[in-house]
């Protein structure tokens, strides 16, 4: 188990006078198929979950079992999603964005402070502040990431009842092997990243 203190990157805020701090993280971001999800959580602060890190971190077993302690325990949440129409359209960094800025506008209560994981930040209309490796340093954070990777996974599960040919169940979108293979013989679906694939038909 991790000793990281969960709870020091928002400590630090809380000090300064920061209220109300909610993490926001995003699941989805490299596979070639199906929709880049993300999530804004604010948890009651110093709320203990036990097991709660990095979703990549975690089985999916545990991931499954502490997304409803999340949603239970959270004083608000939301859930974005941005498209495969939408990432070819407007690109993948872009879509991403809007999928935060989808699940910030459904959080019940505005926060204060927005803590991203990963580098890159835009003006979401609140002050924000991105924190590399963040699923792993905030509670926050880590819990969002694991609505984000839950929700999308249900997602695919979904749309490889709708797209069977695929393997969307097993590999969720990801450029697997038997992905590629699947599109050798099947050629995209709907819900394929086209902006993905240009170099994969380059090569055929």
């Amino acid at each position: 188990m991790s000793n990281v203190n969960m709870w020091a990157i928002e400590d630090g805020f809380y000090e300064q006078g920061t209220a109300v701090i909610c993490g926001v993280d995003e699941a989805g971001r490299g596979p070639l198929a199906g929709p880049v999800c993300a999530a804004a959580v604010i948890l009651p602060p110093h709320l203990e979950i036990p097991g709660l890190t990095d979703s990549k971190k975690l089985t999916d077993k545990k991931r499954r079992e502490l997304f409803p302690l999340i949603r239970e325990h959270a004083l608000a949440f939301g859930i974005g999603l941005a498209s495969a129409q939408e990432i070819d359209e407007i690109n993948i960094l872009q879509a991403t964005f809007l999928a935060m800025e989808r699940a910030l506008k459904q959080l019940s209560v505005r926060p204060d402070l927005a803590l991203i994981d990963g580098n890159r930040e835009k003006d979401f209309g609140i002050p924000v502040k991105t924190v590399v490796k963040g699923d792993g340093l905030s509670m926050n954070i880590a819990a969002a990431s694991v609505l984000a990777k839950v929700t999308r996974d249900d997602l695919m599960l979904e749309l490889a009842q709708t797209y069977p040919a695929y393997g969307f169940d097993i590999h969720k979108g990801y450029g697997t092997k038997a992905h590629y293979e699947a599109l050798r013989e099947h050629g995209p679906c709907p819900i394929h990243r086209n902006s993905f694939l240009k170099k994969f038909y380059g090569q055929k």
